[in-house]
């Protein structure tokens, strides 16, 4: 397969026509129709189903668009690379985490790095533990903002100095938001929007070692991946949804309002990139610049789950 070649395959998957994706590539029809078929035979599937209107793929035409996708991103990623050696630092910073607060405190080192370094470029991806260590293992990210306990091992890590707070998105006009504070006890009855990660990790779920032996009484009516939909579901009053504070628009004009937990969960940060990583320049450069700013030394094991 030709990189050329994918990258006719993803446009033709995105304009979902041969004419519109020819347009969008300034070539001709019937040659782009050509290397179509041409892929199709190298990889012995049928890859698009060519309707009246529209083309859509088929399976194998799916997971070509997942991996093209994978390997094309990897691609450019590369070249830019080493576009920014031999010269002043310049480049791209590949950054995945999902949602946490803690991300301010890389902003911050960025922003001050963008004085002497204005020519690096941040990429950010947002996507649970799952999803970020993924694209770290695959190359297409350098560091990954986890949030912990999470198991480390193959990674090397530095601390954010930053915590997050677990505790629970509601209505204002809810019962709960009486309360300073939500107990295990008050959601017993209620029904509940979980994280799908953190249900996923199965004796290592945070919420299972909070609610306890309760755990398996909890009535989970909802699961999420970011927290923007999931409040969106709590706002049209499908729940509670369990979330680290300070995510969630909880304004004065927001129906929304957080409460902590009680006793407290909190979570700590981490930032991590694969072990013996080569980083790019512009990489390398920003990794120093947030040792610099949390004055931390690194160690490999230090943040390993025993």
């Amino acid at each position: 397969m030709e990189i050329r070649v994918l990258r006719y395959f993803l446009t033709v998957a995105r304009e979902e026509t041969i004419t519109g994706a020819a347009a969008a590539l300034h070539m001709t029809q019937p040659t782009l129709s050509r290397q179509i078929r041409e892929l199709e035979r190298e990889l012995g599937k049928k890859l698009l189903e060519r309707g009246t209107h529209k083309i859509t793929l088929t399976k194998e035409g799916f997971l070509l668009r997942k991996r093209a996708e994978e390997i094309i991103s990897l691609v450019d990623k590369t070249e830019g690379e080493f576009r920014s050696m031999g010269g002043a630092v310049e480049g791209d910073v590949y950054i995945g985490g999902g949602e946490t607060r803690g991300l301010h405190r890389i902003a911050e080192a960025a922003k001050d790095l963008q004085k002497d370094c204005p020519g690096i470029r941040y990429h950010l991806y947002s996507g649970n533990a799952q999803d970020v260590t993924e694209r770290l293992d695959k190359g297409l990210l350098d560091f990954g903002l986890l949030i912990q306990p999470f198991d480390l091992s193959g990674y090397e890590s530095l601390t954010i100095p930053e915590t997050d707070t677990w505790g629970v998105v509601m209505r204002k006009d809810s019962p709960l938001a009486k309360q300073e504070t939500v107990r295990k006890e008050d959601l017993l009855d209620k029904p509940l929007i979980f994280s799908r990660q953190a249900m996923d990790e199965g004796e290592n779920n945070e919420y299972r070692r909070w609610f306890g032996a309760d755990y398996d009484r909890l009535n989970v009516v909802t699961t999420f991946n970011l927290l923007f939909n999931a409040a969106i579901m709590v706002e049209a009053g499908m729940g509670y949804a369990l979330s680290i504070g300070r995510l969630a628009d909880t304004s004065a004009e927001s129906a929304l309002c957080f409460r902590p937990l009680e006793p407290k969960l909190e979570a700590s940060l981490c930032l991590v990139w694969k072990r013996y990583q080569v980083f790019s320049d512009a990489a390398e450069v920003f990794l120093e610049k947030l040792r610099e700013v949390f004055r931390v030394v690194p160690s490999i094991d230090k943040f390993h789950r025993p």
